[in-house]
């Protein structure tokens, strides 16, 4: 059953307006989910009246500015009134800025403004994460448009240490050039000699591995500008944070597994993304790389070409995205997929060691044969 939503508004006193507004959404999987007072009414000092005596300014100022992204969408599913007030656009475009702080960069402010309902349908598109879509395999890709193919990508990054912006940054990649299409798809988003330093302390221990697991999140949002789609490659929270044995570095790692193509070694794929972490002479932790690659099950880079046409799918099934962001999805499909992988291996080295058996049985056989025809000459 899909969860219904029980609204309730009630009122204090104010000095301003005489009335102020607290908006309690309760979100019910089952009929018999009972709210702590009555739904859709309001309460004052006077008695009870009906939701649409509240003016819309007070909704609209006191209360949906006050909701995240999810919520609001919540409230626009409780009546017309709320779908309508919900609806503007200085919203959506506030929530967005307040999600992902790259958003408030001119080229994202222009390219959103392109998206058929602005800020809402990047939202909708860039908020659910890859790891509660559907990653069925393709037997083809005869479904997709094959008269459009993105001619540029823009990628807007926003990285956040408990909560807190630590850097964003928006680059753009063109998708037409031979350079991109023959060669292993790879965005980097620093420059070989840029740092990019955080509050977070680095003393060099092991400790670090379980802080940043726990509070360094990442999103990736992958736009195509001429299609007005945007999609979230990143897993939100780390799959994994290794240090590097010979240099000391810190490898966290946000990986989404994508479909590709059935009974190829790309009938799944990652999509990582590795931030590269450091320390410097003042003990501060200092990000020097973070870069985003597709790989194969044989844990092979796929090129510019064959990686568009992967993300062009996920880019297209961005309109029927839907579902709750579970956080902690990403590693467990991360896990399930480290274990397709490890079945694949297994099976391709059985099926050499097979191969291997029987080309030396069969030069046993035609070595036996040589010399027996030389003796019974």
């Amino acid at each position: 059953m899909f969860p219904s939503i029980l609204l309730s508004i009630h009122f204090l006193p104010n000095l301003v307006s005489g009335k102020r507004c607290i908006l309690h959404i309760y979100m019910a999987t089952s009929s018999t989910f009972t709210p702590p007072f009555h739904s859709t009414t309001t309460v004052d000092d006077c008695g009870t009246t009906t939701l649409s005596a509240v003016h819309p300014d007070i909704i609209q100022t006191n209360i949906l500015t006050r909701l995240d992204g999810p919520t609001l969408a919540s409230a626009a599913c409780t009546s017309s009134q709320f779908y309508a007030l919900s609806s503007e656009e200085n919203l959506w475009t506030n929530i967005c800025h307040s999600t992902w702080l790259s958003t408030k960069t001119p080229l994202l402010l222009h390219v959103i403004s392109t998206f058929p309902n602005g800020s809402r349908s990047f939202f909708s598109d860039s908020f659910p994460l890859l790891t509660n879509s559907d990653s069925t395999p393709a037997a083809d890709y005869s479904s997709l448009n094959p008269e459009y193919h993105p001619t540029e990508l823009v990628s807007a990054i926003d990285v956040y240490y408990k909560g807190k912006v630590v850097f964003c940054k928006v680059i753009e990649t063109e998708t037409v050039t031979e350079w991109f299409q023959r060669s292993p798809f790879r965005l980097d988003l620093l420059d070989p000699k840029d740092v990019v330093p955080t509050p977070i302390r680095f003393n060099g221990g092991e400790e670090i591995c379980r802080e940043l697991t726990d509070d360094l999140t990442l999103s990736w949002i992958l736009i195509d500008p001429n299609g007005r789609r945007a999609v979230n490659l990143s897993s939100h929270k780390a799959v994994s944070v290794e240090r590097h044995w010979l240099s000391g570095d810190v490898h966290v790692r946000f990986v989404t597994i994508l479909a590709g193509k059935r009974g190829t070694a790309s009938e799944l794929v990652q999509c990582g993304i590795v931030v590269t972490c450091g320390g410097s002479e003042g003990g501060e932790l200092l990000v020097r790389e973070v870069s985003l690659q597709v790989e194969d099950m044989d844990a092979m880079h796929l090129n510019g070409k064959d990686s568009l046409v992967i993300l062009k799918r996920s880019l297209e099934g961005a309109k029927v995205r839907r579902g709750r962001r579970e956080l902690d999805e990403g590693r467990k499909r991360y896990q399930e997929y480290l274990e397709r992988k490890k079945e694949r291996k297994e099976r391709r080295l059985r099926t050499e060691g097979a191969l291997d058996m029987l080309c030396m049985a069969l030069g046993a056989l035609v070595f036996s044969g040589f010399w027996l025809y030389v003796l019974c000459r």
